[in-house]
């Protein structure tokens, strides 16, 4: 860290100019970007155009003019970058240009210092920035006049326009001969209390990843500048395969010293694992913060300085969350920001952004829809910096074993006057979503019961705006679509929402256990990797005209199948269909439009490892329908009541004495014997 004291305050350094030390390029579009790759704003820019943002990434792709791509050898170090003759590079990426607009609106923060050393006759530097509309402007431009030693140049730039969004970069063009841009550094004149940085305790809970585990740590020994701001590295381990076998621990083991712990502990979720965390960083209080990390990513440990930094300018305690991109295709990115929709209350990306969004086909210069600040509800848990002074006032984790605790927690936090930032520039690589079934698996019960937990606390609506509804529905088109077990478990969760607050600590060990050998009973979760396990494909009759059932049905259809649908379950089953499957269903085709035709199928799954037969079943349908209308019904009526009973009960299930009591089994006694640490509230 650059610290340096001014008439004005104190010099801190925000953010430096980096580049992958792996010199993988399937990550080059993140740290720079060549100048002629560069697309036509005008042309493809897509605003609030719906058509183009369905738009493939792949075919607004354009190549360079020149043939000429940044190669790996361009790289020198973590802060250098070799630009050939005649080439030009930009830095106004996800990873280097400086985000204007969250540093003018959450931090103290009111001007920076750019400070870059360039060295290569006739190499140009240009200082840009752009508004929220993602319009850009030339702020300066200088030139290298000789050879030999780099030359400095100092740039002091404002963030008073950037109320709404923005972002500052710099560009450098080589001219007589190869450029080298050695190091590039943005640093602001701060308060003297905000001189020294904080440090984080980093909680990662693993379950049978250890090679993914150890390697991760392995990431965060190994950044020398990351080294001092972390406090303890932690490892809640609820797994069989422990991270302590896998070949790549014992060098993290060496590397991280007494600062890494591995907590052992029963599988008690995601949850479980990270309130674990955040119990052990309260009680000890040495750090300032307590980053949330999953075990399946791989860091940039850049980020976590970022985040720490900004954490520690920000006008109070705020929450500074990273970005997600695609760990199998580097330059996606996954949500840009994320907001809990109140009336329905789900989580999604904001309306003004992107679920994916692919860097390498489409730079940040010429996205227009980045460059507005996105305000949040909430950050994934994937990297999620939390202040300790903001567990010390809000609790810990809810008990929800998965799903909803990361966005409960923002919402909670925000409730208490604590913001959360997704902030650019602090990022992982996670597995993507998209390869999940967690909306038809075991994990449909978690969604269902936590969603419903998280509205009954947070929803601004008496009755939890559109959520019965919207439940009774998806009850119903899984039912139609021959989803039984899912059904079955959305059920159970809702029963177990109108038990109350009490059971969530209780239920924690055991939940996934009881879940797990309830839905074996039906074939839809009965999962077979090899298909020749199941009956051919027989029907009855052929294909009407020989046209596929296979269909994207218009508006007008689709609503008179969503009112047949349901009727169409009380008809008796074809007799074939019991021995064989009548069709096969790949995992995009089986929508609820084309399950509802059949009386047996055979569907994939999302991540493409295995089957599971579909078979109709009248009776059940009935039993199901008729619960389904009734647990909805007494939700609508109840819920003032139980809307009332989960938030008084709030403030004891997530306090770190109730935390406590569930991890008793597993806290050392040592653990048990220890004073809580004092608190700076």
């Amino acid at each position: 860290m650059t610290v340096s004291t001014g008439a004005e305050g104190v010099s801190r350094l925000l953010q430096r100019q980096v580049f992958p030390l792996d010199r993988d390029p399937g990550v080059f579009p993140l740290y720079v970007d060549l100048e002629e790759a560069r697309l036509d704003t005008d042309r493809h820019e897509i605003g609030g155009n719906k058509a183009a943002k369905d738009l493939n990434n792949a075919q607004i792709r354009q190549s360079t003019s020149t043939g000429r791509s940044l190669h790996p050898e361009q790289i020198l170090s973590r802060t250098a970058v070799r630009v050939n003759q005649g080439q030009s590079i930009s830095f106004g990426t996800y990873f280097n240009a400086f985000p204007a607009s969250y540093w003018r609106r959450w931090t103290v923060v009111e001007k920076v210092t750019l400070t870059v050393r360039l060295s290569g006759r006739g190499a140009m530097l240009v200082v840009n920035k752009s508004m929220a509309r993602g319009h850009s402007q030339r702020v300066d431009a200088v030139t290298v006049e000789g050879s030999g030693e780099a030359s400095t140049f100092t740039f002091d730039l404002t963030l008073v326009p950037f109320v709404d969004g923005g972002w500052y970069w710099y560009d450098v063009v080589a001219g007589d001969e190869d450029a080298v841009v050695e190091s590039a550094e943005w640093t602001a004149l701060v308060p003297a209390d905000r001189a020294e940085h904080g440090t984080t305790d980093i909680c990662i809970t693993t379950m049978n990843r250890p090679d993914f585990c150890a390697k991760l740590l392995g990431q965060l020994a190994e950044d020398e500048v990351l080294r001092p701001y972390l406090d303890t590295v932690m490892v809640m381990e609820q797994g069989t395969q422990p991270v302590t076998e896998s070949e790549f621990f014992p060098a993290a083991e060496a590397a991280l010293g007494d600062s890494l712990r591995v907590l052992v502990q029963g599988n008690l979720g995601g949850s479980g694992g990270y309130a674990r965390g955040q119990l052990e960083s309260v009680r000890k209080g040495t750090a300032t913060y307590s980053l949330m990390m999953d075990d399946d990513v791989v860091c940039e440990p850049e980020g976590v300085v970022r985040a720490v930094t900004f954490a520690d300018l920000a006008k109070k305690p705020t929450i500074v969350g990273g970005h997600m991109f695609n760990i199998y295709s580097r330059s996606r990115l996954h949500s840009f920001g994320e907001i809990v929709q109140p009336w329905r209350f789900w989580w999604q990306t904001r309306l003004d952004g992107y679920s994916d969004w692919d860097f390498a086909a489409r730079n940040l210069r010429s996205s227009r829809w980045l460059h507005k600040r996105a305000d949040v509800d909430f950050n994934g848990w994937f990297m999620c910096l939390i202040p300790r002074v903001v567990l010390e006032e809000v609790g810990l984790s809810l008990p929800l074993f998965i799903k909803w605790d990361d966005s409960e927690f923002g919402l909670r936090a925000k409730a208490a006057g604590y913001p959360t930032v997704t902030f650019p520039g602090a990022a992982v690589w996670h597995v993507p979503w998209s390869d999940k079934n967690d909306g038809v698996d075991w994990q449909a019960y978690f969604h269902q019961r936590n969603r419903f937990v998280a509205a009954l606390l947070h929803s601004p609506y008496e009755r939890g705006g559109r959520m019965v509804r919207e439940s009774f529905n998806h009850q119903v088109k899984h039912l139609a679509s021959l989803q039984y077990s899912t059904a079955e478990l959305r059920h159970r969760a809702l029963e177990d929402v109108l038990a109350g607050p009490r059971r969530l600590h209780a239920d924690l060990p055991t939940k996934l256990g009881e879940v797990n050998a309830f839905r074996k009973q039906f074939s839809d979760a009965q999962l077979h990797v090899d298909r020749d396990e199941l009956p051919p494909v027989r029907r009855k009759k052929p294909p009407k005209k020989g046209k596929s059932d296979i269909e994207i049905p218009g508006r007008l259809s689709t609503l008179v199948q969503a009112g047949l649908a349901p009727i169409r379950q009380l008809r008796p089953v074809r007799q074939m269909s019991r021995t064989n499957p009548e069709a096969e269903l790949t995992a995009m085709d089986s929508a609820w439009f084309n399950l509802v035709k059949y009386d047996s199928v055979v569907v994939s799954m999302n991540d493409g490892s295995s089957v599971a037969l579909y078979q109709r079943d009248p009776e059940l349908y009935k039993d199901l329908l008729r619960r389904t209308v009734d647990i909805h019904l007494r939700l609508h009526r109840e819920w003032p009541r139980l809307a009332a009973e989960y938030r008084a009960a709030l403030a004891e299930v997530t306090s770190p004495e109730q935390w406590a009591k569930t991890f008793e089994p597993w806290l050392d006694e040592a653990d048990d014997a220890a004073e809580p640490a004092a608190t700076t509230r």
